[in-house]
């Protein structure tokens, strides 16, 4: 199996304090292996009914514990007083919607985009149901502003959500994060969770070694 013929998909949610975590050690090994194209794919953890406010999840302080332990990430001040005032709703779709807007002006940057979506929610505290936070990432990458509000709510970026949910069950990703391995057809998982670069690495070793 050569380089050349495999890609990775990534499967995350933008609400999904492991996918914050997970976020190093994926830039890490895909900045090591950039011949490898990767596909950014929306989960939708926090969708119809489990689109609630952050009170209805009072365990997600001791959850962010465990994530900072295990991966090194870091939570905002200002997320933590979103967390302890506890009003705004997950709303994966919405986060999914804005994802899907951003990565139509910037394909090739989507792990980039999507890394940084997740630190404007866990470290700057802002909600991904807001269009201003999607035009202040616009800003940082300098994505045409007009063009992103726009997509915010076209049809097209609304169906590619929702796309995205369907292709995330096909994959049968049922947690995030969730890094996989294609070759032509075949899927393969690589990782997800607390791994480190270096365990990516060997498990990315081990694929090929078997192919």
């Amino acid at each position: 199996m050569t380089n050349e013929q495999l890609s990775l998909i990534y499967v995350w949610d933008a609400y999904c304090g492991w996918c914050y975590g997970f976020s190093k050690s994926l830039r890490t090994f895909h900045e090591n292996h950039l011949e490898l194209p990767v596909r950014v794919v929306s989960g939708g953890l926090f969708t119809g009914e489990r689109s609630q406010p952050l009170t209805a999840y009072p365990y997600m302080p001791e959850a962010n514990n465990r994530i900072s332990q295990l991966t090194g990430a870091v939570f905002g001040t200002a997320y933590e007083q979103l967390l302890k005032e506890g009003s705004l709703v997950l709303d994966s779709e919405a986060a999914a919607i804005g994802f899907s807007a951003l990565r139509a002006l910037a394909p090739e940057c989507a792990l980039d985009l999507a890394s940084a979506m997740q630190r404007a929610f866990y470290f700057n505290g802002k909600s991904l149901s807001d269009a201003a936070t999607y035009l202040e990432l616009a800003s940082m990458y300098g994505l045409d502003e007009q063009q992103l509000i726009e997509g915010l709510t076209a049809p097209e970026t609304i169906a590619e959500a929702h796309e995205d949910f369907e292709i995330a069950l096909k994959l049968g990703a049922r947690s995030y994060p969730t890094l996989l391995l294609q070759k032509g057809d075949e899927i393969f998982e690589l990782g997800g969770g607390a791994m480190t670069a270096d365990k990516l690495e060997a498990r990315f070793a081990g694929l090929i070694a078997h192919q």
